[in-house]
């Protein structure tokens, strides 16, 4: 049994069906990745796993430790360890960093602070800065990692890590996701990554709101090559005789 586990999640969004039957396991202390093509349905799961408004109405369920969650708002998911971080991070005007860090961390020390933008790699000078257009995208999204590191969540959805940012803050984002896995965390990655996957220990490939492969980095980084593994989806390309699309 999984710390999370999905089981036969159906979702339909404006007449279309986008959660298929997705079902997985989620360990504890492990880093997951999900993969797949545009519109498989990766961040609609990830919105339904924190129950955001417009994805509640879902058929099957999400237990967390054994337990149903289907029922609970975002805040409670949030209370019992569940959190996400989105692909683009929001702006919110006037609010400082060292606010915006503080409204969700378990210290709420200025020296926790501190050490939470620090493992990002971002300087006490932030603190005072506004989480606004003034900052980069990269850069909300490392104050928006460090107030995660600071709410010593259980379960991490990450969507699409790497989206928008330099070289080193991608680095910053893998040393916290070690982190994060260092202290018994959970993470799960949504993306169209290969370098990302890389870091994940363990990896579901997700079609038409299906898992259609889940097993080691090394199983699933061929769909990065092949950009499809073989399946019996309608839309599946032919394959030649050497394994090649016909």
């Amino acid at each position: 049994m999984g710390v999370l586990e999905i089981r036969n999640l159906r979702l339909a969004l404006n007449g279309k069906q986008i959660l298929n039957g997705l079902t997985m396991d989620i360990w504890e202390g492990h880093v997951h990745a999900v993969v797949g093509p545009n519109g498989a349905g990766k961040s609609t799961l990830a919105n339904t796993i924190m129950g955001l408004p417009g994805y509640r109405a879902f058929e099957g369920d999400i237990l967390l430790d054994g337990e149903s969650i289907r029922e609970f708002a975002v805040d409670e998911r949030a209370r019992r360890g569940i959190t996400l971080a989105w692909q683009e991070p929001a702006r919110f005007e006037g609010l400082t960093v060292r606010d915006f860090i503080r409204a969700s961390a378990r210290d709420k020390s200025s020296d926790s602070i501190k050490s939470a933008l620090d493992r990002v790699g971002m300087g006490p000078e932030y603190l005072a800065r506004a989480v606004d257009a003034t900052l980069s995208g990269g850069e909300r999204k490392k104050v928006e990692l460090a107030s995660i590191i600071a709410m010593e969540p259980r379960v991490v959805l990450l969507d699409e890590p790497d989206s928008g940012i330099d070289v080193d803050s991608l680095e910053r984002i893998f040393d916290a996701i070690r982190f994060f896995r260092e202290r018994g965390g959970t993470v799960i990655m949504i993306t169209h990554s290969p370098t990302v996957l890389s870091h994940a220990e363990h990896a579901f490939l997700v079609c038409s709101g299906q898992v259609t492969l889940k097993g080691t980095i090394d199983e699933i980084m061929p769909y990065f090559t092949g950009k499809c593994v073989p399946c019996d989806h309608r839309n599946a390309p032919a394959l030649d005789s050497r394994g090649g699309e016909a």
